[in-house]
């Protein structure tokens, strides 16, 4: 008698696996308005449940739909006599259809024998959160009606924010030194220095103790927080309603403008270093902290993922500086090599 109660909703299930939701336009409607971590939307344990509530929802609703397991693993469709028996006491019970696009369940059975599945929070998560929240500060600092002391509060913030997120990426990446001695820590440095992460850090230590408040250093912050921001959402939110009408255009506006923006980002770095130079006549001024970026800025030009870009700005420097010594101030010229030996020492 159990084989023959099972034998109809085998036949639903299976009905309901080979139902074409690609070609049913309530299917993506309905998928856009499932928020579900990103990590499991793309499995297909997950997708396959959600086919089958849609397919109780809009096709059939006799159809019973068994909920997922708390360690988000799918249930079986093909469930032995032993498993029906064991499961007589829960269906004995009435079981509520589920009408909305939630996976949420009502009644004693289900909170006796089910909790909610934790959120995972991936790495991409993170760096998406942080980076969201650095982009949202750093706007408000740059903007120019918002207070002197405000504007100073948000622009250390989004320092401090893209200093986290970079080392949090630099952990993720890299891990730790494999031992806490000199000779460990300099091989861990040695793998690490070149890397984009690593210079972030050193430029956001740079400014973020400094006095000296310069709105015009949070461009490259503003660059990096908006490219992670429109890679994520893009890769995670491409089925979203809200996305597709309002932030589709943008996102794809940042990813094939990345260029643009790396480009952005060294012009307004090295302006910083000539900024600071010019800042040592005031009473602001801070050698150490102009020596330390200078330093960053040689490291900028040497290291691969930014040495394209910086090398660039600097060869057109040259070609419009260069002509003007040679001809107005001459005696510049062996100030100038002792300079170009340092830097490309």
């Amino acid at each position: 008698m159990g084989e023959e109660r099972e034998d109809p909703q085998k036949l639903k299930r299976i009905a309901a696996a080979a139902f074409d939701y690609e070609n049913d336009p309530r299917w993506a409607e309905y998928w856009s308005n499932i928020l579900i971590p990103p990590h499991l939307a793309s499995r297909s344990d997950v997708i396959d449940h959600f086919k089958r509530k849609f397919y109780q929802r809009y096709i059939d609703p006799d159809l019973v739909v068994e909920a997922m397991s708390t360690n988000g693993s799918s249930q079986s469709t093909k469930s032995s006599g032993s498993s029906s028996s064991s499961s007589a006491p829960s269906n004995d019970q009435p079981r509520p259809r589920n009408t909305g696009s939630t996976t949420r369940t009502s009644g004693p059975s289900a909170t006796a024998g089910q909790n909610p599945s934790p959120v995972r929070w991936d790495r991409q998560t993170i760096q998406f959160s942080i980076n969201a929240w650095v982009f949202i500060v750093a706007v408000l600092a740059i903007i120019p009606l918002v207070p002197k002391n405000l504007s100073s509060r948000a622009s250390r913030l989004s320092f401090m924010g893209t200093a986290c997120s970079s080392l949090y990426s630099l952990y993720a990446l890299h891990g730790r030194p494999r031992a806490w001695n000199l000779q460990g820590i300099q091989a861990y440095l040695q793998s690490i220095i070149a890397t984009k992460d690593f210079i972030y850090i050193i430029y956001c230590l740079t400014f973020v103790t400094s006095h000296l408040c310069l709105r015009f250093a949070l461009i490259p912050i503003l660059c990096r927080s908006l490219e992670h921001v429109a890679k994520f959402l893009r890769s995670n939110f491409s089925r979203s309603t809200l996305y597709r009408k309002y932030l589709e255009d943008p996102c794809v506006w940042v990813e094939s403008n990345t260029t643009t923006l790396n480009i952005l980002s060294s012009h307004s770095e090295i302006a910083l270093g000539f900024l600071l130079i010019i800042s040592l006549l005031s009473w602001q001024r801070n050698i150490i902290q102009t020596f330390m970026y200078w330093q960053l800025l040689k490291l900028m030009y040497n290291a691969p993922v930014t040495a394209g870009y910086h090398q660039s700005v600097w060869a057109k420097i040259g070609r419009i500086v260069n002509p003007l010594i040679h001809r107005y101030c001459p005696f510049l010229n062996t100030p100038l090599s002792a300079v170009q030996r340092w830097w490309f020492r």
